[in-house]
């Protein structure tokens, strides 16, 4: 069993400053290196963020025998390709979402950590959040009744087309960047996954807007809205046949207490959750497989038909119809 957990990270994106910020909160584990292609810029970012250890390569870090694990928050595009090679070295990997380009890709990444028996995750912190443990406990002990539908937001005005997110290159776009997580919480809701979805959406350089609506086999429908182009919109609502729960902050509850409301009838009344870092929870989950190579909470399986559901949708968009999952 390892003792202290040592990260490597690939790239400096800026996700992985959260990142590293919330490990502070994580028992035994921490950053011990960050590779880049750019060396003078890692080496700066490593210095401003305590890390000892700097690569100018990404293969450099991977082989180096410094780690014990790989966070890889590179663009979405290279999710595949180096999260592969760093299981291929014998790394556990923590993949930030989405999974990989598309679900062919992550299917074989998949398949790889499969073989070497190695941990592998897909970084959707926020459905670590307690709140989630109490909204799930309400729904199984019927508090919704029957579950109908399910509708979730996540949208943001990004000012320069000068990013990543708008690259079509890197596999860029509003269904990717924050997209994912409402298909993933719609998912999760019902339960199953989808068997038809429908999309529309405002394209430039990529997908600037997107409207989804996925159906499920046990009746239940999901609409989704993500877009890149849009003044920021975060928030989900399950409804059922007796009730429903409307989440204020889905994605990103924070470290202080989150609310969501409970309607029932005529009442409706305000659910509080304690604080709760949603990355270090995460972390601490990861950090739990790599010791004792038990599963994780979400399994490759989960990541990868998360995968299917955005190429479906993405299919429906350019077709303008109807796809079968």
């Amino acid at each position: 069993m390892m003792n202290e957990v040592r990260w490597g990270i690939l790239g400096t994106a800026k996700i992985a400053r959260t990142f590293i910020k919330a490990m502070a909160e994580c028992y035994d584990t921490r950053v011990q290196a960050v590779a880049s292609r750019e060396y003078t810029r890692a080496l700066e970012w490593a210095k401003e963020q305590g890390i000892p250890r700097v690569f100018g390569s990404y293969q450099e870090m991977l082989d180096s025998a410094e780690i014990d694990c790989v966070y890889n928050p590179l663009p979405n595009s290279m999710h595949a390709e180096w999260t592969i090679k760093a299981l291929e070295a014998g790394l556990p990997v923590l993949c930030e979402k989405p999974f990989a380009a598309n679900a062919a890709e992550a299917r074989r990444v998949a398949d790889v950590a499969s073989q070497k028996r190695l941990p592998l995750g897909e970084a959707f912190m926020y459905r670590y959040h307690p709140q989630y443990d109490r909204i799930f406990g309400l729904i199984q002990d019927g508090a919704l009744g029957v579950i109908t539908t399910i509708r979730s937001a996540f949208s943001f005005r990004m000012h320069s087309r000068d990013n990543i997110i708008a690259d079509a290159a890197l596999a860029g776009g509003s269904l990717m960047d924050v997209g994912c997580y409402c298909v993933n919480l719609s998912r999760l809701v019902a339960g199953a996954e989808p068997i038809r979805v429908a999309a529309f959406e405002r394209r430039t350089s990529v997908d600037d807007l997107m409207l989804g609506i996925l159906e499920f086999p046990n009746n239940i429908l999901a609409q989704l809205e993500c877009g890149i182009e849009s003044y920021a919109r975060e928030t989900a609502e399950i409804e059922g046949s007796d009730g429903s729960i409307l989440i204020p902050s889905p994605w990103l509850p924070g470290n202080e207490r989150a609310t969501f409301l409970l309607r029932r009838g005529d009442r409706e009344e305000v659910v509080n959750v304690p604080a709760a870092n949603s990355y270090a929870l995460e972390i601490e989950d990861f950090v739990r497989a790599c010791r004792t190579r038990d599963p994780l909470r979400w399994s490759t399986e989960d990541a990868i038909a998360n995968m299917r559901v955005i190429d479906a949708l993405y299919e429906s968009a350019r077709a303008g119809a109807v796809v079968t999952v």
